[in-house]
């Protein structure tokens, strides 16, 4: 929950914890991919960090646990994805990383 404060999400980057989420997005265990997923969710509201996320290599990561996740990993980074889209360069790189045919089968489920 320490994402959930617009300071906390500024200092929590600069920490460098959000290559640490990027990175349990492919190694972690199921349960610590959709805490990461969730953790970048809450991070990218702040706009600074929509770019952070992206630059970390988040998108490609998150675009597979839409595809392959859990249904929390699912859930939770598809959100992710939404709120990262709201950056134009962001939105690009979601579409070309194929995120579209899983977000519709989500959808569908």
């Amino acid at each position: 929950q320490l994402a959930a404060n617009k300071d906390n999400k500024v200092a929590i980057a600069k920490a460098g914890a959000i290559p640490l989420f990027v990175a349990l997005l492919t190694t972690g265990t199921a349960g610590a991919k959709e805490n990461a997923a969730v953790a970048l969710r809450k991070l990218a509201f702040d706009s600074d960090n929509l770019v952070a996320i992206a630059e970390a290599g988040a998108i490609p990561p998150l675009v597979e646990l839409v595809t392959f996740g859990t249904d929390i990993a699912k859930e939770s980074a598809a959100g992710a994805l939404w709120i990262l889209a709201y950056n134009l360069d962001n939105d690009i790189a979601i579409v070309n990383a194929g995120a579209i045919p899983p977000l519709v089968a989500l959808l569908m489920s």
